[in-house]
């Protein structure tokens, strides 16, 4: 396989996960940084209605094409409804689609008021699940203290409930899931890890929350599930390495190194999710690794051309300058002329010619001068890259 072909076959890889990312993880700043699948949970949905009732299928009919369906209810309880509002149990609701069940089978039926109650997909429940959701504490109270409640429910034999609890802490900003350490039930997250019927979307956050609450104890147990032999994608594996790194510091980012980043034959999904561990500690870590030490690791994949443009995008981020020599040294050669990797270089001169920023951060004058000198320098020799690359360039 040529450079450049494995270099595309990488990138559409990570076009394909950087799309998974987009669709699941939003909002990206404030949910959990390695949970799939965010999405509205049942108390959300519960506190947005006008109307809540839990209810019992009576009948049904399917709809032809004179006629819309339609299927009746049988209110057992009223959770929620306005002062105007009669309802009471032993009512009956029909809604105007047709929804299968058997007669006695408990649904959620979730409504919002205009001139008359709009009634929302019907939520088939149980007993259990019902209860669950109706102790379940409101969106309003602060997000810490109710994901105490539903820590208690991550893989509950009920699908319904587990999957829940997990969209619960899919949907928490990390700084909202620390507090929460000691009261994590460390045993039960390592059995999660490695039980086959564990679904895979929640292996990273089983691996974030294992780094958080975890001893010196797991630490071998990680570094086997982090370096288990695999040319495949692992769903998750960037949130163990994170929650590795959370556990080690610097110690254990030595051992990503050795594994991740300097051998050549790891699989490009082992070391992209590596990279996003390096993210995940720049922004989350609180000092636990100096930046130094950061900056470190990542400029070892600048060897990595299928990543290199991301890489240094990060090292700007990050104000690495001393790279600058390097990346004009790979300019345009080998494995590196690629029209992406190129508009990344110049992209990192021009932030660099801007100096230090409002924030106080950025490049010194010295450093400033010289990428003004080299962006002038590749004007000369590859205008069409610089004006490439300067089209869309924003910076903030």
């Amino acid at each position: 396989m040529t450079g450049l072909t494995k270099y595309f076959n990488n990138r559409i890889f990570l076009a394909l996960i950087c799309g998974l990312i987009v669709f699941t993880q939003t909002p990206a700043l404030t949910a959990c940084p390695f949970c799939s699948a965010p999405s509205l949970t049942l108390t959300e949905q519960l506190s947005q209605s006008d109307v809540a009732v839990l209810a019992q299928w009576s009948e049904a009919e399917k709809g032809t094409l004179e006629k819309a369906g339609k299927t009746v209810f049988e209110v057992k309880e009223i959770v929620r409804q306005s002062d105007k509002d009669k309802l009471k149990a032993g009512d009956q609701i029909t809604i105007n689609r047709h929804r299968p069940g058997k007669k006695g089978n408990l649904f959620l039926l979730l409504g919002t008021k205009g001139a008359e109650v709009d009634w929302g997909d019907p939520i088939e429940v149980t007993e259990t699940s019902f209860h669950y959701i109706s102790q379940a504490p409101a969106p309003e109270i602060k997000t810490s203290k109710r994901l105490k409640y539903f820590m208690k429910f991550l893989e509950y034999p009920d699908q319904m409930i587990s999957n829940d609890a997990y969209a619960e802490f899919a949907n928490a900003p990390y700084e909202d899931i620390t507090p929460l350490s000691k009261e994590m039930p460390r045993e039960k997250i390592r059995k999660w890890l490695i039980d086959p019927d564990t679904p895979v979307t929640r292996i990273g956050l089983y691996g974030l929350l294992l780094g958080l609450c975890g001893t010196g104890e797991d630490v071998s147990f990680m570094e086997k599930k982090i370096n288990e032999p695999t040319k495949e994608f692992r769903l998750g594996i960037d949130g163990v390495i994170s929650g590795y790194l959370l556990l080690t510091g610097a110690d254990g980012l030595d051992k990503i190194d050795e594994t991740k980043f300097v051998p050549k034959d790891v699989a490009f999904s082992e070391t992209y999710a590596a990279m996003q561990a390096l993210r995940f500690m720049w922004t989350y870590g609180d000092g636990r690794i100096d930046k130094e030490r950061l900056r470190k690791s990542m400029q070892l994949l600048l060897d990595r051309p299928e990543l290199t443009d991301l890489v240094v995008a990060d090292l700007a981020r990050w104000d690495d300058w001393s790279v600058i020599d390097r990346l004009m040294d790979m300019y345009g050669t080998g494995d590196y002329d690629i029209p992406s990797i190129k508009r990344a270089i110049v992209r990192y001169l021009l932030v660099a010619s801007k100096g230090k920023n409002k924030k106080g951060t950025g490049p010194d004058a010295a450093t400033t001068e010289k990428a003004k000198k080299l962006l002038d320098k590749l004007r000369k020799e590859d205008p069409k890259t610089v004006k490439s690359a300067e089209r869309f360039f924003f910076l903030k």
